[in-house]
């Protein structure tokens, strides 16, 4: 499924009236447009935390300091945590009784991904796949994500958020910052 251009966050009142009575499934266009808001939200929210379970992993064999480490080691992990999370909540959106629900102003469609009888696209798939590793002559393993800087460092991260547009509407010195930042972090090298 595709979600582009459908906001996160209630736009304003007119999206998400205070006070509505939020019935699953919704029974209203504006009922539907603040669950599609909802849905949205929770896969951008799982997004982001995938991205980071492979930016604090990298981030790890990089650092120099052994308090750093730890804390890198700490966040990291809860990371993958909140990833998990997010990807469960998320996948409360393409099942009964949510599933098939379209936001009536974005036309986004949030379909029935367990009707679709697909192991890959099964909604509660929250755990690691097992998958090539490394390389072609190990066995595969379950991973979360990429730990080489080029596919999970900090760079990394940024270009992929700013080519989401979360950062839409941010000033060039926004950019040029987070640039320097993420250009420094995959730099550092791990003394040993």
């Amino acid at each position: 499924m595709t979600i582009k251009d459908q906001p996160t966050i209630p736009l304003n009142d007119q999206d998400t009236p205070p006070h509505m009575v939020q019935p699953v499934p919704p029974k209203t266009a504006k009922q539907s447009r603040m669950q599609a808001i909802a849905n949205s939200a929770a896969f951008a929210f799982a997004m982001i935390e995938q991205g980071g379970s492979s930016l604090y992993s990298t981030l790890a064999l990089q650092v120099t300091d052994v308090e750093v480490l730890r804390i890198v080691l700490s966040i990291g992990g809860t990371e993958v945590d909140h990833f998990g999370v997010w990807q469960d909540t998320a996948a409360n959106a393409v099942e009964p009784p949510l599933a098939g629900l379209k936001d009536p102003e974005t036309g986004t469609l949030f379909p029935n991904l367990k009707a679709q009888h697909h192991d890959t696209t099964r909604p509660n798939n929250i755990f690691p796949r097992p998958c090539e590793f490394i390389n072609k002559d190990l066995p595969d393993c379950s991973i979360v994500r990429p730990t080489l800087s080029q596919d999970g460092g900090a760079m990394a991260a940024v270009k992929f958020l700013t080519g989401t547009g979360l950062f839409k509407g941010q000033s060039s010195a926004f950019f040029a910052a987070a640039t320097q930042l993420a250009q420094a972090a995959d730099a550092a090298v791990r003394g040993l």
